[in-house]
């Protein structure tokens, strides 16, 4: 199991804390009716972006989805720029045309945050047959939730990539629901790696999506396989949202609402981390 330095903790703690900062802020200025358009926050969700794109090179790609912000942020997106855009303002990332769920930014290999459910998939796909076809070891990464595992293209584009043993990481944010759909109620599915991956050959691994030293070590795996020629993998980051679908969803109708507080105590990724920051690595800010 990969297991990252200190000073590596410490990069993905700021990370995530950075998201959450900019999450909790984007949420408030929404609220108070300063921010157009539509809001999914990535709170309770930071581990997997981080621990996922800790492994990722400045000119590797990525494609995200409508709850982007997270996956942004991690890449190396600016903070500034993101909520610039968010604000609809000329000095965002698409000149404020594109709002929460379209930022993008090829200087660090952002490929697009995208509305459509499951639309980012087959684009990393093609950055990863360009990757491949240049001889660069680039790697593409793909973020969606487990709602896009139903999707035509998904199935479309596994196949593919395998085919063509592209270097693709496919990493599904499983936070157990399609909006307000459980996912017992959209697919019988319950591991989407063990059960979808093998259909198309490629190795498939179930993680902790909450926990991003383990989401950093199951992505080091995979990343590096693609890196090294060995072609793609698909990641089941089994996560939870701490609000509800978008802004104006309170998540509690379809989810108990001692659920959710007993997933924030038990499973927040920054918490988690602080406590191996000080009991493992002896880590004390003072």
């Amino acid at each position: 199991m990969s297991k990252p330095s200190k000073d590596q903790m410490l990069y993905m703690y700021r990370k995530m804390v950075e998201i959450r900062q900019f999450e909790e802020a984007a949420g408030t200025l929404y609220q108070s009716g300063q921010l157009p358009g539509f809001l999914h926050l990535y709170i309770g969700e930071e581990a997997t972006a981080v621990g996922v794109c800790a492994h990722l090179h400045n000119d590797d790609y990525i494609t995200s989805t409508h709850r982007g912000h997270g996956h942004l942020i991690a890449k190396g997106g600016r903070r500034d720029r993101m909520m610039a855009e968010l604000f609809a303002r000329t000095t965002g990332y698409c000149k404020g045309k594109g709002g929460s769920m379209h930022i993008a930014d090829k200087e660090t290999g952002i490929l697009g945050a995208n509305g459509v459910v499951g639309a980012g998939i087959p684009l990393a796909a093609g950055a990863g047959l360009s990757a491949k076809l240049r001889g660069t070891q680039q790697v593409a990464v793909s973020f969606f939730g487990d709602g896009a595992t139903n999707q035509g293209v998904f199935h479309e584009t596994l196949n593919l990539a395998a085919v063509w043993e592209l270097p693709v990481v496919f990493v599904c944010e499983n936070n157990r629901f399609g909006m307000g759909t459980p996912q017992r109620e959209h697919q019988r599915v319950v591991d989407i790696a063990a059960v979808r991956a093998p259909a198309y050959d490629m190795p498939g691994i179930t993680v902790d999506g909450n926990d991003v030293l383990k989401v950093y070590a199951a992505a080091d795996e995979a990343v590096t396989r693609a890196r090294e020629g060995g072609g793609p993998t698909l990641l089941n980051c089994d996560t939870y949202r701490f609000r509800g679908h978008h802004i104006g969803d309170p998540g509690t109708s379809y989810r108990d609402r001692e659920e959710v507080q007993e997933q924030e105590r038990q499973r927040d990724p920054i918490r988690r981390l602080t406590q191996v920051l000080i009991e493992e690595v002896g880590y004390n800010a003072r």
